[in-house]
């Protein structure tokens, strides 16, 4: 699911590792979980992975009749981030995926 996902965002294998919290190296990694090998049970991945669940989950709610814009927007720069969606990601690790967590979380209770 989770590579399925990162397919519909667009994003780079350097990203997606980053965003599963694995070395950019581990390649291999990625290619097992594409073929549908299951996420190694390590309790920080399976956090982010939830966490990237719940992001998704969040831009489907926010964007319900415009699912291009709801799997765009991780790539999109965004004014009131300052930067791409997955850059916080990249740069900030865990703690960037929480707060884009917490910021949809916010947007959807306005």
């Amino acid at each position: 699911m989770i590579t399925t996902l990162f397919g519909h965002w667009g994003l780079s294998a350097a990203e997606q590792a980053a965003a599963l919290g694995i070395s950019p190296g581990s390649r291999s990694t990625l290619v097992r979980y594409r073929a549908g090998e299951p996420l190694a049970d390590d309790r920080d991945l399976l956090d982010r992975a939830s966490h990237l669940l719940g992001i998704h989950k969040s831009l489907r709610i926010l964007f319900p009749h415009d699912r291009d814009l709801a799997y765009a927007w991780m790539t999109t720069g965004n004014r009131r981030l300052g930067a791409r969606p997955i850059d916080l990601i990249v740069r900030h690790g865990f703690e960037g995926l929480l707060a884009l967590r917490r910021y949809l979380d916010f947007l959807r209770g306005e």
